[in-house]
Parts: C-alpha cells; sequence; structure tokens
C-alpha cells in the first residue's frame, strides 16, 4: 500500500490513505499522556482492553456486514503480536504498513472501503488517525453508524490509554 504522509496543524506526521482532499472518512484524536509510549504500547494497550460493547459492536457488524460479502473480522484478539512487529505482518484483522516508536500504521481493505488506522507519537501526546476510502454504495451506507460510532470508540480508547498510563499500567491481558 502506498501511503500519504500529512503533518497535521499540532506538528505530528500521520499516515494516510489518500490524499486529505481523495478521503471519504478522517479524524484524528489526541491525547497527552504523564510519560512516552511507543505507537505500538499505545495502539496494544487500547485494542487489548476489556470492553463487551466493543464486542458486541463487533459481532453486530459482522453479522451484518457477511450478508453483504464483507469478510467477518471478530475484534480484537486481545493479543499483543511478538516483536518486532514488522511492515506486512497482521495484527489481527489489520496489516501493519508502516512500524517505528513514533508511528504505527495498519490497514484493513476490501471491496467496499479502504480503511487506515495510524497511531503517532509526539513527546507524550499519542493521535490516532483514521482515514477511510469508500468504493461503492454499501460503503457509503456502511461508513454512517461506523463514522460516528468510530469517534466514541477512539476517544474511549485514548481515555483509557491515559488512565492506565497514569496509574503506571501497561500490561496487557
Amino acid at each position: 500500500m502506498s501511503l500519504v504522509v500529512e503533518e497535521l496543524s499540532t506538528g505530528v506526521l500521520v499516515d494516510l490513505v489518500a490524499p486529505r482532499n481523495e478521503l471519504d472518512y478522517f479524524d484524528t484524536r489526541s491525547v497527552v499522556l504523564d510519560r512516552k509510549v511507543t505507537a505500538a504500547e499505545a495502539f496494544g494497550t487500547i485494542a487489548t482492553r476489556p470492553n463487551v460493547l466493543f464486542d458486541l459492536a463487533f459481532k453486530i457488524r459482522d453479522g451484518i456486514s457477511s450478508l453483504f460479502g464483507v469478510q467477518k473480522i471478530g475484534g480484537f484478539s486481545k493479543k499483543v503480536p511478538s516483536e518486532p512487529l514488522r511492515v506486512g505482518d497482521a495484527w489481527d484483522f489489520f496489516v501493519i504498513e508502516n512500524v517505528s516508536d513514533e508511528i504505527l500504521s495498519l490497514s484493513a481493505r476490501d471491496v467496499h472501503l479502504d480503511v487506515l488506522t495510524c497511531v503517532s507519537v509526539k513527546g507524550r501526546e499519542v493521535t490516532i488517525t483514521s482515514s477511510v476510502v469508500v468504493h461503492n454504495a454499501f460503503g457509503r451506507l456502511y461508513m454512517v453508524p461506523v463514522g460516528i460510532a468510530h469517534k466514541v470508540i477512539v476517544s474511549n480508547g485514548l481515555a483509557y490509554l491515559r488512565k492506565k498510563i497514569a496509574l503506571g499500567d501497561t500490561s496487557q491481558p
């Protein structure tokens, strides 16, 4: 996948799935932590958190989407891949597109959407940026509820990360 690098107004560098003017969905959210973490540590802490509502949302997503030929993804496994992470490796339903201490870009593609989630770290600030290109009507319909839910999910995930770091606990189940 060819990524587009953009500098946000905060000075944070992020990867996008396409140039901003070609995106059908773009969202970026940030949190400042008590200490610096790597991008993989931030994403791993968020992705492995216990969250019944998140798990239910994935089940509903899989049930509805599979009727339209979309592969079931089953949600997050609650496991972090073994280090070192490499471009091309899988992290649950994502493919790792870019990885360093400061950036982790994860993609998911199908006939309906191209999705890129980018976790960027600058100092103690962690930013999660999601960019999507839609390919058809089902993709557009799918993104209506997902776009709304995604903002809540990412905000809650970042709040969870801030709390875990403040407590000095980044252990993962």
